[in-house]
């Protein structure tokens, strides 16, 4: 599991990355609201976590009968589940404490919810994603 973990990590702190700099981005100089602007660094972070998983992390335990575009299509839907944890976090935050401001807006997305939603997603990575013939799907991994 050590390595996996470090793999998922490594792939996990790529999208981060992506996530939090064109989140921030999208917010502040684009001008865009804060749900549209996290929806859309979503986007791009979570398929740099898909290719860091499927080119790294998990390259050889993936089963050989699932197709690359169905495991990224389950992927997208665990990705979508922690998405929605860090979008209700935003709105939580943002409409209904008032926290209105970018770095209220940045610190309930990029840090509580990404932090919730990491833990949705390896337990959804590892079980659902890219699991060998071996390693039946479980709710415990």
């Amino acid at each position: 599991m050590g390595p996996e973990l470090l793999g998922f990590a490594a792939a996990g702190i790529c999208a981060y990355a992506v996530d939090l700099g064109l989140f921030i981005w999208l917010r502040g100089p684009v001008g865009l609201d804060p749900l549209t602007a996290k929806a859309l660094s979503f986007v791009a972070g979570c398929t740099v976590a898909y290719a860091g998983n499927a080119l790294g992390t998990y390259r050889r335990s993936a089963a050989a009968e699932v197709s690359r575009l169905r495991q990224y299509g389950i992927f997208f839907a665990v990705n979508i589940a922690g998405a929605l944890v860090q979008l209700l976090c935003i709105a939580v935050s943002h409409y209904g404490l008032g926290l209105t401001s970018q770095r209220a807006d940045t610190v309930s997305g990029a840090g509580v919810g990404m932090a919730l939603a990491t833990v949705l997603r390896f337990w959804g990575t590892r079980t659902l994603v890219f699991r060998t013939a071996g390693r039946e799907a479980s709710w415990t991994g």
